[in-house]
């Protein structure tokens, strides 16, 4: 019975925040205090596009038909569509402060 609210705390803590950063050539990111990170090559980067998830696609990191979503809260996310022709969905509550970054990084 203890261990169910430990997990629980430790998963709000490792899912409370999404930092996005462009650094050089790439674009990172990572929940909460830095577990999970991933970044990606910008040259890899086809396109970017402002979207809105369905709700059933839920938080945290999902794998959905078609696309892999990094998302914390609310529904707005910049789609990546990767030269490998994967697709990536970062959440953020600026969709179009982000695209625009990567956009004049790339």
């Amino acid at each position: 019975m203890i261990l169910l609210p430990i997990i629980g705390i430790a998963v709000a803590i490792v899912f409370r925040s999404l930092t996005v950063e462009i650094t050089g050539d790439e674009l990172r990111w990572h929940f909460g205090p830095g577990l999970w990170s991933h970044s990606l090559a910008l040259d890899e980067i086809d396109s970017v596009a402002i979207v809105r998830n369905h709700w059933w696609n839920g938080f945290g990191i999902r794998v959905a038909p078609g696309f892999r979503l990094y998302n914390v809260s609310g529904l707005d996310a910049v789609e990546l569509h990767l030269k490998s022709g994967e697709i990536r969905r970062i959440g953020t509550d600026d969709p179009q402060g982000l695209a625009a970054a990567i956009e004049q990084s790339r």
